[in-house]
This record gives C-alpha cells, structure tokens and sequence, in this order.
C-alpha cells in the first residue's frame, strides 16, 4: 500500500482540496495451500485531501496492515475464481465526474466510516 498526495488534482464535489492517492499493488501467489490470482492490480483509489479525507486515510491504512481491505474469493465483476478481492469496505477507483465508482458522491466518506467501523476499525 503506498499513499500520496497530489495538489494539482481535485475530486468533483471537493474542488478546494487536492487528492490522497491510495495504491494497492500484489502479486499472484498461495495462501493456505491454495492459489490465488491478482488480476487487475495495481489498484488505485481516491479520497480528498481534507480533514474527513485524512481520517478515513489513515482508518483505510489500519484496516490494511490488519489485512481487512481485501480477501480472496470470487470476482463479482469478472466472475474470476479465486483472485483478490475488495472486502466490503468500499474505494473510490475513479476519478470522472459521475462515474459509479467516482465523484461526487457526498455520502461517501460518512459510508466508508461505517464499513471500516462494522470491521472494528475505528
């Protein structure tokens, strides 16, 4: 997991504000006897470099190193078995405006503070 900021680039909705840039990159691999793919990796989210976006950052890296952002299973998306997935705690991987996975989306923040918060990361 690697974390930076970029000031020359905002998220609709947070326009003031540059962006926190969180990415996820692994390698295919065993886990358990059994194999296990990476597909679409690296991954990248995004979240506002504001004083919310901080926290849900710094909460984001705890439910990292305790190894709840992501698990193994079955893609929804690509139907892929076995392979890295997201583990219900939901990320921004966009950055066009209106866009499923992007911004605006005013909620956002307060949502994945809950979903962090359901896997006792608080």
């Amino acid at each position: 997991m690697a974390v930076k900021v970029d000031n020359s680039m905002s998220l609709a909705g947070y326009e003031q504000y540059g962006t926190i840039i969180v990415a996820y990159s692994f390698t295919s691999g065993v886990q358990d006897g059994v194999s296990y793919n990476a597909h679409g990796f690296p991954r990248v989210a995004y979240f506002p470099d504001n004083d919310n976006g901080n926290d849900i950052v710094d909460l984001i890296k705890l439910a990292f190193k305790r190894r709840l952002i992501f698990t193994i299973g079955d893609s929804v998306t690509t139907g892929a078995k076995n392979c890295i997935v997201w583990n219900d705690i939901h990320h921004k991987t966009s950055t066009q405006r209106g866009d499923t996975y992007g911004y605006p989306d005013p909620g956002y923040l307060d949502r994945v503070a809950a979903e962090l918060k359901s896997k006792g990361v608080e």
